[in-house]
């Protein structure tokens, strides 16, 4: 079968289309052959792919071709078979019913005789795919012919036609039938259809035989291979680019399994031809099939080109370039190993050069094929990725190239070129190529390298794996020691880097330029002897090998000059750098740029390379790669600094100081200051603004934040953290506080008056803080000059630990540095005791003045007094140090000795004595700092008389009639700005406002409560009247004396003077503590003795006594007691209680009865009558009140959520004086609610409760029903 390759590779490319032969049994093909031909291509086509399922084909071509026709006649069976994808895949059967007679049949004899036999004569072969098309050539005047031609078409579809398959069709040339094309279409497509099935299916039958051997000595590939391909390209025929595509991937996989990795077997790799360098992955008509053929399979080289060739054509049918260009990255990547395996036996550097040709053909194929804007997003990015790929592989082999040939000295030693072309091996020939001997002489000579800006002096990055001049001559064909000395051309050193950029520069200490002889001889050696070779003759051998190699014109022409060479690595650069810049890899493409901005620097385009470097710089910046921004910033700069970019130039020199100190020595950091610093101070026509975030950093110092009030200035003290490495002064400085809490304030900026010096590292500055408004601060811009520089900056110091306040960073939120409280207390006033005072007696009010980390030094407190208070300003006011009483406990407590502590409040006091002027006091320096008490002498005025309470009178005094006031004013700070105004009702609340006026509220009241009741009911008119005296102040109090002067109608009984008949006195009452005292009293006679003396209405309870209090806990005694009285002598004082006796009622003059209800009981929304009888029980006295006389007050209360009064609520009812006499008072009253609810009550105003008698009591609650149940019923009319 391998035999038939030439002739499959002929008939592959004489036939790319589906052939339809035409059967012209009455030679109607020259008609009818123009309208047929005019339906080609077919526009749809329903196909069934490799899996039988259906497949919508459009613009299918095709081809009619006479079964006569010379190309379907001269075929051999065996041939037929082979080649089976060219034969036709439909039948067309030409008759027509004029053949049978020169007119008109006369009747169907000679049909059956003639025409049918010679039809089943064509159509009896079972693997043709046929059908009969009857062409009728009668006019449509003629009826006979017309009707003989539909008798004919009848009796051939009745001979040719059956149920499961329409076989014929009609075509009239004279009135063509109107779905004739239509049905013949669909007929072709569906012999196409079932004879692409059938050979389908005997491909694969065959195929799988072949494989099943696969793995047997009699496997023969090329066998396998025509059947794949033949089924491959019966599919491409069809337009089933996929199912070809298929057979073409599965041959690949075949051909690697069987061929490539079978051992045993040594077979030709190919390659070695002239032009084999220059890659074929796109052009399958490269070579011949013979022309490649092995024995039983092919070569690798060529063949494996060839099928990727296949597979590129198919994928561009169909439309997807962007799957060329993955597969062929990937497949250049596979076949570059395999060409490194072989690398031995191939050109010198074939590897190489087939890899950038290969590129190059892929880009170029792609992107002409690649429509933009038709694929999704996703897919044109990768795709332009994949270019960008491409570019970049090719560029880096390009490179390789050139630098063998000596152009390694001008590439850019960039962290790119060095990462990608010391990673890549050098070529390893089996032999290194010598110098030719007709080489001509030529000096090459060495460029000075060129100095950096800021004279930088850094280790040339290495472009080379290892060193050119080692790995060249350990391939010479016979390797003797030589001389090291002249192997490095004299050189004194060599450096140990193993880079070649050392062994191609002479030192920087050495300007002049150094010839070398590109010639085979040198002096001191004998040309028979073998020598080891010099790195411009590996040049020069290259270079001749590579001539030999490349046979492609342009390619070998990019590589003739260095700037040829330059013209085309640009081209590779930018071509890569574009596509990454459309695609994910952004990055890549920045990267790129800065290689070419360094071939614009060196060609004095320094506009474009700074344009370049700065994106460049930008993208290592974000990163933070650090070491390669260090390789490119110094270009940026020294590109600003020729176009006179000022502001970029110095930003350079800022970003140069700011990376990591271990990247540029201490000489090339002060170069980078001292650019700065001359700049600065240079005469500038416009100042420059610079950013220094990266370089001078601040923060607040460590521990809280500075803490003011409002309107307090301040010193604020900042850590500026200086990456300059010398000292460097600073003409003006300011810092800029930003409030957290209100964004509608703006940045406040604080300056320093004079010039900043700041030295490397760590600083600490101070700056004058004016009054600022109440918030939180944090540090915003550090802004100032350096001559005629101005700088800012925006960062803030990282230091200390992540953990600790110190440290800052983006990721959480700005310490605050300064705090101005507005809300928080700086002071507190408050009352040294809540317990009442003596009214109407001097009494010291206690005022804590209680700094809250704030000086009051030189405050003044202004004291106003309310109505009913006013101070003793014949005293002086006392102001002590105070000492919390329950904190000096509890350190008591917990310490072991209470003696060491010294917690008395009389230890370790400072006291003063002040005067009061003009209702102000000057506090005392002593007592800005701590806490103080400031003692005021004042008295509360009453004029009323204390009243007690009693059965008669149990209402007790209220509380709030004896508060008293006072207004606290306290101007205290720098330039007594705070001001202080306590209105406190509760000394534990306060609130410190700027204009807040609240009052400090005391309590003043009597020492006792006095309450009466009658102990007992003695004989006669006698009563044991008990006066009970509560203490009201939290001090003891000692009863000298009392006595009881009685209202009229009351008299003493046995003592005249009114004391009580108990003589305990001196009576002592603790605190909080009650006590009692006994009068006998009885009733006396109420008229006047004197008719003109006055009556008294009330009883008057006078006490002696004396108090012993501490201020600080409460009452006390007298202010002039305590400074006028010796040690055992009393002061006592005189309290004086009214009491309200009312003579005891011993018989009620009326009785008041509740009437019981009906029977039926009540119900909600039913009227009952309340009914109450008044009877009097004895007779009307005419010198008593007239509350018992014959008209009687009376009133009914109800609850209206629960009662209805339909009656008189209230009114006046007569009844008659006379004992006995009654009267019944009734109300229409109409419960509201179910349950059990209170009834209405009966009331009498006019007359007191102790003369009225329940008899018998009204019900406490009664039963009410729910409403009876109701029903309407509808009448007719």
């Amino acid at each position: 079968m391998a035999n038939y390759l030439a002739q499959f590779q002929s008939i592959k490319s004489a036939c790319d289309h589906i052939v339809i032969s035409v059967e012209d049994v009455s030679d109607l093909w020259p008609t009818v052959k123009s309208a047929f031909e005019k339906r080609l291509p077919f526009k749809t086509a329903s196909l069934n792919n490799k899996t039988r399922n259906p497949v919508l084909v459009e613009k299918l071509p095709a081809e009619f071709i006479l079964t006569t026709d010379a190309r379907l006649r001269s075929r051999f069976p065996q041939e037929q078979l082979l080649f089976w994808f060219r034969e036709p895949y439909a039948s067309i059967v030409l008759v027509t019913c004029e053949i049978l007679a020169g007119d008109v049949l006369d009747d169907l004899d000679e049909f059956k005789s003639i025409l049918k036999p010679r039809l089943k004569l064509i159509v009896q072969n079972d693997e043709r795919e046929w059908f009969i098309v009857f062409v009728s050539k009668a006019h449509p005047n003629n009826d006979q012919a017309t009707k003989m031609a539909k008798k004919v078409y009848a009796k051939l579809e009745v001979d040719f036609s059956s149920k499961k398959r329409e076989r014929c069709c009609k075509l009239d040339i004279h009135g063509p039938e109107p779905n004739f094309w239509e049905d013949l279409e669909s007929k072709i497509i569906e012999s196409i259809r079932n004879t692409l099935d059938r050979r389908v299916q005997f491909y694969e039958d065959e195929i799988r035989k072949l494989s099943e051997q696969r793995f047997m000595p009699i496997w023969n590939f090329c066998n396998f291979f025509i059947l794949k391909e033949s089924l491959a390209f019966m599919f491409e025929m069809a337009h089933l680019h996929e199912d070809a595509l298929r057979e073409y991937d599965e041959l690949e996989l075949c051909y690697l399994e069987t061929v490539k990795n079978m051992t045993g077997k040594q077979r030709e790799f190919g390659g070695v031809e002239h032009g084999d360098e220059e890659a074929a992955l796109l052009n399958f008509g490269n070579k011949a099939l013979t022309q490649i053929v092995q024995d039983d399979s092919f070569r690798e080289f060529e063949f494996r080109q060839y099928l990727f060739a296949c597979q590129s054509k198919l994928l561009f049918k169909l439309n997807r370039p962007f799957e060329v260009a993955a597969r062929g990255y990937t497949f250049i990547i596979s076949f570059s190993k395999s060409l490194t395996e072989h690398e031995n036996i191939l050109p010198f550097c074939m590897r190489e050069v087939w890899i950038i040709t290969a590129c190059l053909a892929l880009i170029n194929e792609t992107s002409s094929n690649y429509n933009e804007g038709l694929a999704a997003s996703d897919i044109e990015k990768e795709f332009y990725r994949l270019l960008g790929d491409l570019y970049s592989l090719c560029r880096v082999k390009f490179m390789r190239l050139a630098y063998i040939i000596g152009y390694g000295s001008d590439m850019e030693r960039s962290p790119v070129n060095s990462a990608s072309l010391s990673m890549l091996p050098w070529p390893k020939p089996s032999v290194w190529p010598s110098v030719p001997p007709d080489a001509s002489s030529e000096l090459i000579l060495q460029a000075t390298p060129r100095v950096k800006h800021f004279g930088i002096q850094r280790k040339p990055l290495p472009l080379e794996p290892s060193v050119l001049l080692r790995e060249a001559n350990r391939r010479r064909a016979s390797l003797s020691a030589g001389n090291l000395f002249e192997m490095f051309d004299g050189r004194s050193a060599i450096d140990g880097s193993g880079s070649d950029a050392t062994l191609r520069m002479p030192s920087l200490n050495k300007v002049q330029t150094i010839a070398m002889s590109r010639t085979n001889s040198s002096p001191g050696f004998d040309g028979s002897i073998d020598r080891p070779m010099r790195l411009a003759e590996i040049f020069v051998a290259s270079e001749h090998a590579l001539r030999q190699t490349i046979s492609n014109p342009n390619l070998w022409k990019s590589l003739s000059s260095v700037e040829e060479f330059e013209q085309k690595y640009l081209e590779l650069t930018k071509g890569a750098a574009d596509n990454y810049h459309r695609s994910w890899w952004k990055r890549h493409g920045v990267v790129l740029d800065g290689e070419i901005a360094a071939v614009f620097f060196k060609h004095g385009n320094f506009d474009l390379a700074a344009n370049s470097y700065e994106k460049v710089c930008a993208l290592y910046s974000g990163e933070g790669w650090q070491d390669l921004l260090a390789e490119v910033l110094p270009n940026l700069a020294e590109c600003q600094k020729i176009l006179n970019d000022l502001a970029g130039y110095l930003s350079s020199c800022v970003r140069l100081l700011s990376l990591e100190k271990g990247l540029f020595s201490i000489k090339e950091r002060q170069a980078f200051q001292s650019e700065v610093v001359s700049i600065a101070h240079s005469e500038m026509k416009h100042p420059v603004p610079l950013d220094v975030s990266s370089l001078i950093t601040f923060s607040g110092n460590p521990g809280p934040p500075l803490v003011l009030c409002d309107g307090d200035p301040g010193i604020l003290s900042v850590t500026v953290w200086s990456g300059f490495p010398d000292d460097i002064t600073l003409d003006s400085l300011s810092l800029t506080l930003t409030a957290t809490y209100n964004a509608d304030e703006g940045a406040k900026a604080l300056k320093s008056s004079t010039a900043t010096v700041l030295k490397p590292g760590r600083n600490t500055i101070t700056v004058d803080l004016p009054p600022q408004k109440p918030g939180s601060y944090v540090l915003g811009v550090l802004t100032g000059q350096i001559g005629h520089l101005r700088f800012r900056s925006h960062s803030f110091s990282k230091v200390g630990p992540a953990d600790s306040d110190d440290f800052m960073s983006y990721e959480k939120p700005t310490r605050p540095i300064l705090k101005v409280f507005n809300p928080r207390p700086l002071v507190d006033l408050a009352a040294a005791t809540s317990s009442p005072l003596l009214i109407n007696e001097a009494q010291w009010i206690g005022i804590i003045v209680r700094p809250i980390d704030y000086s009051l030094k030189g405050a003044i407190l202004h004291i106003d007094t309310g109505p009913g208070l006013k101070i003793e300003e014949s005293h002086v006011i006392e102001m002590e140090s105070y000492i919390d009483v329950s904190q000096c406990a509890a350190d008591i407590a917990s310490s072991n000795s209470a003696q060491q502590n010294g917690c008395s409040l009389a230890d370790n006091k400072d006291f003063e004595r002040l005067s009061l002027d003009d209702g102000r006091i000057q506090l005392p320096d002593w007592a800005s700092n701590v806490t103080s008490i400031l003692w005021i002498p004042v008295c509360a005025i009453n004029n009323n008389l204390a009243r007690g309470s009693s059965t008669v009178n149990p209402q007790r005094q209220s509380i709030v009639d004896g508060m008293r006031t006072i207004a606290l004013k306290l101007e205290f700070g720098v330039s007594h700005n705070q001001i202080f105004d306590r209105h406190s009702l509760f000394p534990s609340l306060f609130q410190s406002f700027r204009y807040h006026f609240r009052t400090i509220a005391v309590h003043f009241g009597d020492p006792f409560h006095v309450s009466t009741r009658v102990a007992d009911k003695c004989n006669g008119d006698t009563l044991l009247l008990q006066v009970i005296l509560h203490s009201e102040v939290k001090a003891t109090l000692t009863i000298f004396d009392a006595w009881l002067d009685l209202q009229d109608g009351f008299v003493h009984t046995g003592k005249s003077d009114g004391r009580p008949i108990s003589g305990f006195f001196p009576l002592v009452i603790s605190p909080t503590s009650r006590a009692g005292i006994l009068f006998s009293i009885c009733l006396g006679d109420t008229t006047a003795e004197v008719e003109d003396a006055a009556v008294q209405p009330d009883s008057i309870l006078n006490i002696r006594y004396g108090i012993c209090g501490d201020r600080t806990a409460g009452a006390h005694p007298p202010v002039n007691s305590e400074s006028n009285g010796s040690e055992g002598s009393r002061q006592d004082l005189i309290f004086r209680s009214a009491l309200v006796l009312q003579r005891p009622v011993l018989d009620p003059s009326l009785a008041v009865g509740f009437l019981p209800f009906p029977s039926d009981g009540l119900r909600v929304g039913q009227h009952v009558n309340m009914k109450w009888r008044v009877e009097r029980l004895k007779e009307f006295d005419q010198n008593k009140d007239s509350q018992c006389n014959n008209e009687v007050l009376y009133e009914v209360n109800a609850n209206s959520d629960n009662w209805m009064i339909a009656g008189r609520k209230r009114g006046h009812v007569s009844l008659p004086t006379d004992q006995g006499s009654r009267i019944v008072i009734s109300v229409l009253c109409v419960p509201l609610v179910a349950g059990y609810v209170r009834p209405p009550q009966l009331g009498l105003p006019d007359i007191d409760q102790a003369n009225i008698s329940c008899n018998p009591p009204g019900p406490h609650l009664i039963c009410v029903l729910p409403p009876a149940q109701s029903s309407s019923f509808c009448i007719p009319a």
